[in-house]
């Protein structure tokens, strides 16, 4: 059995860039898997009209490789829509399309290979490779791969309040809305929780039709207000590789603490999604009072069953008052974000793992997490490289780092200045 020089595991967009950009590379072998049936990107968030946070030049490869045949650029020019994108002008791809195109990249890579799971993963001290034992999930056959190097990359999961834990069957994940849509609607009220993009594409679509149902729609954020993506061009400079490296040099503490500071960066709604909301409301309010009702500051503290049974009973605390109130709600719907677990699978080499006195992999400034630079990560690096981490336009920059770890060659130039501004004082600047 010949021993891949990596095997990436999981195959999202982040490893799908880095199967992408590899794929050229002749003297590259590498081998992408996951358990799922096969690239779809947040289904039941595929909302008509909703479009990404980032322009389509943050595509699975332009940033690294501008002339790749797998630009998003070549995909729509090979779809006969160029000219029609070209007209639409707008630089933000609807979320339908970039998983179209997604698809369409991947029906080119023949070393990706879905409905296969990872069990375990053990360690060859002697000769020094990593091998996988893997079962299909349709037919349940065994198989077993070698390889030099890993790359982890199999993503967050929904964070489920502990509250709301002992419910969760009745509680709709946002990334399942689309698949429970029409039974939410049947309920006299529906409650969002949540203050990020997707709580805000719940609410707008569910406001979109509340005249038809006639339901009571809440919207539920413990932030001190609807926040807003900050998009402003010199903010947008801190998604750069000299951002990086100013966050990834700081204190653990301090990084802790900056990320707190920093979701409006990644996690806030898009201004134009907070306009067309705001402006919904005022046309839906001309036909008669509205049953809407939307709270900030405002955090679940505790979930109950009504008392008829057929809903939930919902004590929420207003933290600037510190005053406690209730809500009735026959239908949820949790938006509170994602949050990273590591996979199963890693027990056997989780010896070679570093870890932080947190729990967390303790990710080092080229993304290995292991002591020979054999282990790297995508998508997990939130606490050690800052809130560039999940963003779309940053994936060409962290795979063509990837790629020159892994093989020892810089195939694609990776810039390390970028930014007018200076992150760093003047002095600490001249000793780095």
């Amino acid at each position: 059995m010949r021993p891949y020089d990596f095997i990436g595991i999981g195959i999202g967009p982040f490893n799908l860039g880095l199967a992408c950009l590899t794929q050229p590379l002749n003297d590259v072998c590498c081998l992408f898997i996951d358990q799922k049936a096969g690239f779809d990107w947040h289904p039941g968030m595929m909302l008509e009209s909703a479009t990404l946070q980032t322009p389509f030049m943050s595509d699975l490869v332009t940033l690294a490789s501008p002339t790749h045949p797998l630009s998003f650029l070549n995909y729509i020019k090979q779809q006969g829509r160029i000219y029609s994108f070209y007209i639409r002008e707008n630089f933000f791809l609807l979320r339908k399309e970039y998983n179209q195109y997604c698809q369409w990249a991947v029906e080119q890579l023949p070393n990706l290979r879905f409905n296969t799971q990872v069990d375990d993963i053990h360690y060859d001290e002697d000769t020094a490779l990593y091998r996988l034992y893997c079962s299909d999930t349709c037919s349940g056959s065994r198989h077993e791969f070698l390889c030099k190097k890993l790359v982890l990359g199999t993503g967050p999961s929904p964070h489920i309040p502990e509250c709301c834990q002992p419910f969760i069957q009745q509680i709709v994940m946002s990334g399942q809305y689309l698949e429970h849509k029409v039974a939410l609607q049947k309920k006299r009220a529906i409650t969002i929780l949540g203050s990020g993009q997707s709580a805000a594409e719940i609410f707008y679509d569910l406001l979109c039709e509340i005249d038809r149902f006639d339901y009571q729609l809440n919207w539920l954020t413990r932030s001190p207000r609807f926040l807003p993506l900050e998009y402003t061009k010199l903010t947008l400079e801190m998604t750069s590789p000299e951002y990086v490296d100013y966050f990834y040099h700081l204190p653990p503490e301090k990084r802790d603490e900056l990320n707190l500071t920093h979701k409006p960066l990644y996690k806030g709604i898009n201004g134009t999604l907070i306009n067309d909301i705001f402006d919904l409301l005022y046309t839906k309010r001309l036909n008669g009072a509205l049953n809407v009702n939307l709270y900030t500051n405002s955090e679940l503290q505790q979930v109950s069953s009504s008392h008829d049974g057929k809903g939930l009973h919902l004590s929420v605390l207003q933290h600037e008052q510190n005053q406690l109130f209730t809500l009735e709600t026959e239908g949820a719907v949790l938006a509170t974000g994602y949050h990273y677990q590591p996979p199963t699978f890693i027990e056997g080499i989780r010896q070679h793992i570093r870890w932080d006195n947190k729990g967390r992999y303790e990710v080092q400034r080229n993304y290995s997490i292991d002591r020979n630079n054999t282990i790297f990560v995508q998508n997990v690096e939130l606490h050690t490289h800052g809130f560039v981490t999940p963003d779309l336009g940053m994936a060409c920059y962290r795979n063509s780092c990837l790629i020159r770890e892994i093989t020892g060659t810089e195939y694609y130039p990776i810039e390390k200045n970028i930014a007018f501004q200076q992150f760093s004082a003047p002095s600490l600047r001249r000793k780095e």
